[in-house]
């Protein structure tokens, strides 16, 4: 995200959590030239990851599943 400098002076501390938060760089322009701000560590990507109920039912009872009834050509 590039925002003006006046920009950031509005809501310094909203920009300021927003980096921290979602770990993204926020890039100030001011007098034609650009500087960034970071934050000193990234949070980990898996944190942004939504839930997904892909599996329904009990995912133990994939387990005990036969495929072979699925294989096309031979098996090695």
């Amino acid at each position: 995200m590039v925002i003006k400098s006046t920009m950031l002076r509005q809501n310094l501390y909203g920009y300021l959590d927003g980096v921290l938060e979602t770990g993204k760089p926020l890039v100030i322009e001011r007098k034609g030239r650009r500087l960034k701000i970071v934050p000193e560590s990234s949070p980990a990507k898996t944190d942004c990851l939504e839930h997904h109920d892909a599996i329904v039912g009990d995912p133990d009872g994939l387990l005990g599943l036969d495929w072979s009834s699925e294989w096309k050509g031979e098996l090695p």
